[in-house]
C-alpha cells in the first residue's frame, strides 16, 4: 500500500518551498516507494486530468514545488543508495531520487570518492538536483549535475517507465527524437529551434543541442517531462588536499583584474591537463572563484569582526593539491595576489579541513544573514540569477552597480564570478521599494538577454520566472517547448505552471 496523506495539518509543509510563494494547496500528498507506485500515481492522474506537482526537499527558490491544486508526488521514500562501485579513475553510484545530497556526499567521503555538484543548500534531494541541473561553487571546474548523470529511470505522465542510458539515443539532424516504450508505442517529438546562450551555466528551459543525447533533455526539465525515479551517477576520486582562501582587496579594479587572471590561468591549465583529480596540477586551477562586494562584507562584519577595514570586496577560492604540489601552488597564488595588489597580510588561507570548513561557513553565512533581513521587513527576496558570456561580464557588472547606486536601494552582489554569474540581491524595506526592485530586475533581465546571456544560470524558472523566460525566447519558442512537453505529457498534468503559462498547454 502506498502512503498517502490528505489531512491539511500533515501536508502543510509540502505546500511551499524556499521561494516562500504563498497560497499553495493540494488535495493529497502521495509517497511512492517504487517506480511501480510512481507510475500508478501518474497514470491515475492522467486519466482524471488531475495536476501532479513533484516534490523534492523543498530547497528550490523559484516555486517549482508549490502546488496549486491536484496531487503532490513526494519523492522522500525513494531514498535508497543502491550501490557504490569504485573503479579506476573514480566510480559509479545508483541512487533513488529522494537521496539527500549531504548524506550521499558524506558516504562517498568514507570511500575516498567525490560527487562534484555542490549547491549551497546540501539538504536537497538528488532527484531535484537532476530536475534543475543543479550547480554551485565547484561548477567552475567540474560543470553542473548534467556532467555526472549516466543513466536515468523516468516515469512519464502516461504511466510508462523509460530507462535511458547516456549514448543510447540521440536527436537527428532535424531535431527529431524518438523514444521506444515497453508498451510498443513510440514517443516522437521535435526539439525547440532556439539556440542556447554561450555561457558556462544555464538553467532556463529545455536543453537543446544539434544531435544531442536524449538523456540531456530530462536533466534540467524541472519535473515537466517526467519524474526521476532513479539515477546512475559518475564519481571522481576524492582530492588529496585543498588550498583555499578568502582574499580581500582595497580596490575593485584590482579584484576584477585578479579574477580575470585566475580564470584564464585555470582554463589554460585545463586545456593542457584534462579535469581529473588523480594528479593535482602544479599550475593555478581554481575549482571555485566566489565574489563578495563591499555591501556583502558589511553584512558579514555583523558575524566576522576580522573582515579588514578598508576592504571593498573579497574573493573566495579553492584549489585541489597533493602533498607534493601544495607549497608550490601556495607560492603561485601569493604571486598572483601580489600582482593585483591584494591585501595579502589581512587575507585568510586554509589547508586543513577544519580551517576550510570555517571559510566555507563564511561563504554560506551571507544568504542566511540576508534571509533574516527579508524576514524582518516581511519582504520577498529579489535576487538575480543571470550569467553572461566572458566578454560581456565587465559591462554587466558596471550596469548592475550603476543602476543600483542610482536607485538608492540597499543591495548585495556576490556569487560565482568564475562563471560570470553573480547574484544581485535587492533588499527592499517596504512594498514601494519592492515594486522598484522588481522593475530594476526586469532591466537586468533585458540587458542579460541583449548581450547573449541567460535569465537563470542555476535556480531554474519554476513559476516565478516565466515572464523572464518569455523575454529570453519569445512566444514562438515557448510554443515549441509546450509542444515538446505535450508529446511526453498529453494531459499537461506534470509540473503545471512551471516554465510556461497553462494556456500554452
Amino acid at each position: 500500500m502506498m502512503l498517502s496523506k490528505s489531512d491539511p495539518d500533515e501536508i502543510q509543509s509540502f505546500m511551499s518551498d524556499a521561494s516562500y510563494l504563498p497560497g499553495g494547496f493540494a488535495s493529497r500528498v502521495m509517497f511512492p516507494d517504487s517506480a511501480a507506485q510512481v507510475t500508478e500515481v501518474l497514470a491515475t492522474a492522467t486519466r482524471e486530468g488531475t495536476p501532479v506537482t513533484v516534490s523534492g526537499a523543498g530547497t528550490g527558490t523559484v516555486a517549482g514545488r508549490v502546488p496549486f491544486g491536484g496531487y503532490v508526488l513526494a519523492t522522500d521514500r525513494l531514498n535508497q543508495i543502491k550501490s557504490i562501485v569504485k573503479e579506476e579513475g573514480g566510480g559509479r553510484a545508483v541512487v533513488g531520487a529522494g537521496v539527500r545530497l549531504a548524506d550521499f556526499q558524506r558516504l562517498l567521503e568514507t570511500k575516498a570518492l567525490l560527487y562534484p555538484p555542490d549547491p549551497t543548500e546540501r539538504s536537497c534531494f538528488i532527484g531535484g538536483n537532476i530536475a534543475t541541473n543543479a550547480s554551485g561553487a565547484r561548477t567552475f571546474k567540474y560543470g553542473p549535475t548534467r556532467n555526472y548523470v549516466e543513466r536515468l529511470t523516468l516515469a512519464l505522465a502516461t504511466g510508462d517507465i523509460v530507462d535511458l542510458r547516456r549514448g543510447e539515443l540521440r536527436a537527428d539532424a532535424a531535431g527529431r527524437i524518438e523514444i521506444p516504450l515497453e508498451s510498443g508505442r513510440t514517443i516522437e517529438a521535435r526539439l525547440p529551434s532556439y539556440l542556447m546562450p554561450q555561457v558556462r551555466k544555464h538553467a532556463s528551459g529545455y536543453y537543446v543541442e544539434p544531435g544531442m543525447d536524449v538523456l540531456d533533455l530530462f536533466i534540467g526539465s524541472e519535473g515537466t517531462l517526467g519524474v526521476v525515479v532513479e539515477a546512475e551517477l559518475r564519481l571522481l576520486p576524492k582530492p588529496q588536499g585543498i588550498l583555499s582562501g578568502v582574499i580581500f582587496f582595497a580596490s575593485n579594479e584590482s579584484l576584477l583584474g585578479f579574477v580575470a587572471e585566475a580564470r584564464s590561468a585555470s582554463l589554460k591549465t585545463r586545456q593542457r591537463e584534462p579535469t581529473t583529480v588523480e594528479s593535482s596540477s602544479t599550475s593555478i586551477d581554481a575549482r571555485a572563484l566566489e565574489y563578495f562586494d563591499s555591501e556583502s562584507l558589511s553584512f558579514l562584519k555583523q558575524k566576522y569582526e576580522a573582515v579588514p577595514a578598508g576592504s571593498v570586496g573579497a574573493l573566495f577560492f579553492e584549489q585541489e593539491t597533493t602533498s607534493e604540489t601544495e607549497e608550490l601552488l601556495m607560492t603561485e597564488w601569493l604571486a598572483l595576489l601580489e600582482r593585483h595588489q591584494a591585501m595579502a597580510d589581512e587575507s585568510w588561507f586554509a589547508t586543513t579541513e577544519q580551517d576550510q570548513e570555517k571559510l566555507r561557513e563564511f561563504r554560506h553565512q551571507l544568504p542566511v544573514l540576508m534571509n533574516e533581513w527579508f524576514a524582518r521587513y516581511k519582504q520577498r527576496k529579489v535576487s538575480t540569477d543571470m550569467a553572461v558570456p566572458d566578454e560581456e561580464f565587465h559591462g554587466m557588472m558596471s550596469f548592475y552597480e550603476n543602476t543600483l547606486q542610482a536607485s538608492g536601494l540597499k543591495h548585495t552582489i556576490f556569487g560565482h564570478i568564475g562563471d560570470n554569474h553573480v547574484h544581485v540581491n535587492i533588499l527592499p524595506r517596504d512594498d514601494a521599494e519592492a515594486a522598484r526592485a522588481r522593475e530594476i530586475y526586469m532591466q537586468f533581465v533585458r540587458r542579460a538577454v541583449k548581450v547573449g546571456g541567460t535569465v537563470s544560470a542555476e535556480h531554474g524558472i519554476g513559476k516565478l520566472k516565466r515572464e523572464y523566460l518569455r523575454e529570453m525566447y519569445g512566444e514562438e519558442h515557448l510554443r515549441e517547448m509546450a509542444a515538446l512537453k505535450r508529446a511526453f505529457d498529453p494531459g499537461g498534468i506534470l509540473g503545471r505552471g512551471n516554465l510556461f503559462q497553462e494556456e500554452l498547454l
